[in-house]
């Protein structure tokens, strides 16, 4: 790879897409050239990057000519239809999409925990769930300490999770219960404000949906636990910005609570946020808009001796796609 890649992000438009810009910039990556690209529709659009402005193009399988990196921030399907023109190419496709992330030809990555995996690649490197990100940048020390058995999880994830619409229908309800409008549900299956949804994903295996199994699958193959085995709840909450994450693990062996704040406190990506008298514990509002997983509550399982419980909360707009795409980016630099 060269010292100044031209980078090209598939998706710009998107959520993460602009984030992926805001991301390159604030980490100052060397880039030759920086292409935008998007749908028909979003052709000439204008994206704001490093005191300029890029102009946004189509995506068509001619558009990768000459880039090096391609940061992908669009949906599977979309992934699916432009990899092999990117690989074509010649570029490292980045893809933050679930299209390739359990393929076994193609590592999956979070540079905390497995920095080594994205050198193996053959074109595609995988981008992974963002509560999967997020979870297993907090459990990444203990399981240094003792190989993780199960984890039992549930995430509370913001509104920001399901696209640009989660948080304007939030608001739009908000402001309808409070003048006494009634409210039409679009974006999510029911009303949101005020309510808790305990579903995210599709139908996938014994009543767990697509989104819960995430954890479970992915979080083998970064973890390197192919045994693993995860009970994971996924819930919608009326939050923002930044999933939130209850986890119990169990391990090979005891760890102490006292071990494990050490470990997380030292671990790369957390910051240990762990004073419950003085109501000291990671909360969405202070995990937005930054890059790194917060975690407190530890505490011991009380059903079982090798097991601890958490807390953990990180943005998963940043740290769970764009920044770790451009984190994944540099290690090939």
């Amino acid at each position: 790879m060269k010292d100044t890649p031209n980078v090209t992000i598939l998706g710009a438009t998107g959520a993460v897409g602009r984030e992926m810009l805001k991301i390159l910039e604030e980490r100052s990556f060397p880039i030759g050239e920086l292409r935008c690209l998007a749908s028909a529709r979003s052709v000439g659009k204008k994206l704001p990057f490093a005191g300029r402005e890029i102009t946004v193009e189509e995506a068509t399988d001619a558009a990768f000519a000459g880039a090096d990196i391609v940061l992908g921030a669009a949906e599977n399907e979309i992934a699916r239809r432009f990899a092999p023109a990117i690989k074509a190419a010649g570029a490292v496709f980045i893809d933050n999409s679930s299209a390739f992330r359990m393929d076994p030809e193609v590592p999956l990555v979070v540079p905390e925990i497995n920095p080594e995996d994205a050198l193996h690649h053959s074109g595609i490197i995988a981008n992974p769930n963002c509560s999967t990100i997020i979870t297993v940048v907090a459990v990444a020390a203990l399981r240094r300490l003792s190989p993780i058995t199960t984890m039992v999880a549930a995430t509370y994830q913001a509104v920001s999770g399901a696209g640009a619409g989660g948080p304007v229908e939030l608001e739009a309800e908000v402001d309808a219960l409070y003048k006494g409008e009634p409210i039409t549900p679009r974006v999510f299956p029911h009303q949101i404000a005020y309510n808790l949804i305990p579903k995210i994903g599709g139908a996938a295996f014994e009543g767990y949906t697509s989104e819960e199994m995430k954890l479970q699958n992915e979080g083998r193959k970064i973890l390197h636990l192919p045994d693993m085995k995860v009970n994971c709840t996924c819930v919608r909450v009326p939050v923002m910005r930044s999933h939130s994450i209850a986890v119990t693990a169990r391990f090979e062996r005891p760890i102490s609570v006292e071990e494990a704040r050490e470990a997380i406190a030292a671990a790369p990506g957390c910051r240990l946020v762990d004073d419950l008298a003085n109501d000291c514990y990671p909360m969405p509002l202070d995990t937005s808009d930054q890059d790194l997983v917060y975690v407190g509550r530890i505490r011991p399982d009380l059903t079982d001796p090798n097991g601890l419980s958490l807390w953990c909360c990180g943005d998963q707009i940043r740290k769970g796609a764009a920044t770790n795409a451009v984190q994944i980016a540099e290690l090939l630099l």
